[in-house]
Formats: structure tokens, C-alpha cells, sequence
């Protein structure tokens, strides 16, 4: 059973592949920015999906097995290299989950930022990319975890997600 550390802020941040998900696509999208918990989603407009996959710089991104493997594997490190107590992570085709814990004074997006530019550095290290080709989606979400009971669901959802256990 997790526990919350009361000298540091939890956080379950969540961020997808490029292009994996598109406003007016058949999976609900949040419109950013200003959106907040509990606001519709962006519902289905063909139209508006087709012009956002006019303006796409790459093709959009599906995470191989062994790409998850290997994210899993590196976002401990990466952790430890932001200063955050790493808790789990779960990598899927289409997008990766992290449960951490970081400074109070450290905001949840500041980390996903960071996570997404060193976990592409160590990618690129590893696949070849594409001029214009990107990992990440440009947004993503991080929801501070301030409920136990929140944070061992989020954990328990985040091990059977695993690719390697």
C-alpha cells in the first residue's frame, strides 16, 4: 500500500505519443488551454480532424513493445535525475503514465515537460528519428494526488498497465 510523503507533492502525470490522439477524432480530446476538470470533451468533427492531420509535421507515433520496454525501463533514472521519488509508470502504444514525487514547489508540468525532453534524448539515442518526426504530444496531463486513496488506485492501475512487470 502506498503512502503519501507529506514534505513532497505526488503527482500522476500522463502524456501521449504524437498524433495519437487528434481534436475532432473518434477518442475524446480536452480543448486547451484554460481547461479544467469536469469540462466537456471535444466531441467528433471529421472536418476538424482531417485539417489538424493537414498540419501534422510527422507521422503520428505507436510505441513498439520494445519502445515501452525501454521507457519503463528508463523513467526511473530520469526520475532520480530530477530530483523526483519515483513510484511506477506504464507505457502504452499510444501514450505513458508516471506516479511521482517531486518538491511542493515544483509544479506537476514543469516535471512532465522535463520528463518528455529527457526521455526523447534517450529515444533518439536509441531509434533513429525523422527530420520533424516527435515522440510526444505537445500537452499532456498532471494531476497532483493529495487523496490516498487516489494514489493506490493510480498505482494499482499503473502496475497491471506495465509492459514488463
Amino acid at each position: 500500500m502506498q503512502q503519501l510523503d507529506p514534505k513532497r507533492s505526488t503527482w500522476h502525470i500522463t502524456f501521449g505519443t504524437y498524433g495519437a490522439r487528434l481534436h475532432g477524432g473518434d477518442r475524446p480530446t480536452v480543448e486547451r488551454p484554460g481547461s479544467r476538470p469536469g469540462d466537456p470533451f471535444v466531441g467528433e468533427d471529421q472536418s476538424r480532424e482531417r485539417f489538424i492531420k493537414t498540419t501534422m509535421l510527422a507521422e503520428p507515433v505507436v510505441l513498439t513493445l520494445e519502445q515501452r520496454a525501454f521507457i519503463e525501463e528508463a523513467l526511473p533514472a530520469i526520475c532520480t535525475r530530477g530530483g523526483w521519488t519515483f513510484r511506477a509508470c506504464a507505457a502504452q502504444p499510444d501514450h505513458v503514465h508516471v506516479l511521482l514525487d517531486a518538491d511542493r514547489h515544483v509544479h506537476g508540468e514543469k516535471v512532465r515537460r522535463l520528463i518528455k525532453r529527457w526521455l526523447t534524448q534517450e529515444m533518439n539515442r536509441h531509434w533513429l528519428s525523422v527530420d520533424g518526426a516527435r515522440w510526444w504530444a505537445e500537452q499532456g496531463s498532471n494531476r497532483a494526488i493529495r487523496d490516498l486513496e487516489y494514489l493506490n488506485r493510480a498505482y494499482e492501475y499503473l502496475q497491471r498497465q506495465r509492459t514488463r512487470t
